[in-house]
């Protein structure tokens, strides 16, 4: 990982932990600093009054998303759902009661501060069938084909390396495994530069692919039957959006694996966004058949061409 990935992914961190702390101390969260602008967007006032109603007023206040991927994802009972970037863990409460006692909802999230607020809000809501998991959306710590379902809510926006977000949402998801993702998305006549104007990167704005590079992305890493939905306005040019996707049910579990570890090599490598060298006067496609743009467009990672 890049110093500057770094840099950003623990700006993400901070942000998240001082939004956590702040629901325990009795405060609340925003989704970035610029609350005026987005909150309109954002947060609890997404879910249905008596979805609210029914979970602790914490898990509520800790909603930091842009939609409510829960009403979208078409859970099932019995089906294992995981959520990235499950913060306070509304989402993983709601699913974990739409899959009931035979499923299982598990939450992953790369802050102490949040985990904590998300386990001891399962805990007041006495929800049995819950996990909540340490780690990163690049890099999953759950085995392959073990979920049936993948959400997430508005999270997906603020990774370095959504080309790994695909990848491994794609490893963990059984073969016919489906998404169903709420996500800031940018139109695409709007550059990086463009979208860096309308916020900072950890308010949520910034690092939003556009709709032909989220649906790149999800393709190249496999993904089948893509849709993005636009759903309201977060700012110009930029929309909350519903982001569904399939896993083929002929997938290849050998394959996945293979792609998954060839996309980590090529990050080692000091590739990322389809090109060597990224952004550097040395750049190159890693496929000779591409230009640098087409492959940074194929790669869906928001980079600039």
């Amino acid at each position: 990982m890049s110093e500057q990935s770094t840099q950003l992914r623990e700006q993400v961190r901070e942000r998240y932990a001082a939004a956590a702390v702040a629901v325990t101390t009795g405060g609340a969260a925003c989704c970035g600093p610029q609350e005026a602008e987005i909150e309109e967007g954002f947060g609890a006032a997404l879910y249905a009054a008596d979805d609210r109603e029914a979970l602790p007023a914490e898990a509520v206040a800790a909603s930091l998303g842009c939609g409510n991927p829960t009403a979208v994802a078409e859970l099932r009972a019995g089906e294992r759902v995981l959520d990235l970037g499950s913060g306070g863990g509304i989402d993983v409460l709601l699913s974990a009661r739409r899959v009931g006692p035979t499923g299982k909802a598990y939450g992953l999230d790369m802050t102490e501060e949040m985990l904590a607020l998300a386990r001891a809000n399962a805990a007041k809501a006495g929800a049995t069938n819950v996990e909540f998991l340490k780690g990163t959306i690049e890099s999953i710590p759950l085995p392959a084909a073990s979920v049936d379902v993948a959400i997430s809510n508005c999270v997906i926006n603020l990774s370095t390396d959504k080309n790994a977000v695909f990848a491994e949402t794609f490893r963990v998801l059984t073969p016919g495994g489906r998404i169903g993702v709420s996500d800031v998305v940018a139109d695409d006549a709007l550059t990086p530069a463009q979208r860096a104007e309308r916020g900072d990167y950890v308010g949520c704005i910034a690092g939003a692919l556009s709709f032909a590079e989220y649906r790149a992305g999800l393709e190249a890493a496999g993904f089948a039957d893509v849709s993005i939905t636009a759903t309201h306005q977060v700012a110009d040019g930029m929309h909350s959006a519903i982001v569904r996707a399939v896993k083929p049910a002929h997938a290849d579990p050998a394959t996945t694996v293979a792609t998954t570890v060839a996309t980590s090599e090529q990050r080692a490598a000091g590739s990322c966004c389809g090109v060597s060298a990224c952004c550097t006067p040395g750049e190159r496609a890693d496929d000779p058949a591409l230009t640098v743009g087409q492959a940074k467009t194929a790669a869906g990672c928001g980079c600039q061409n």
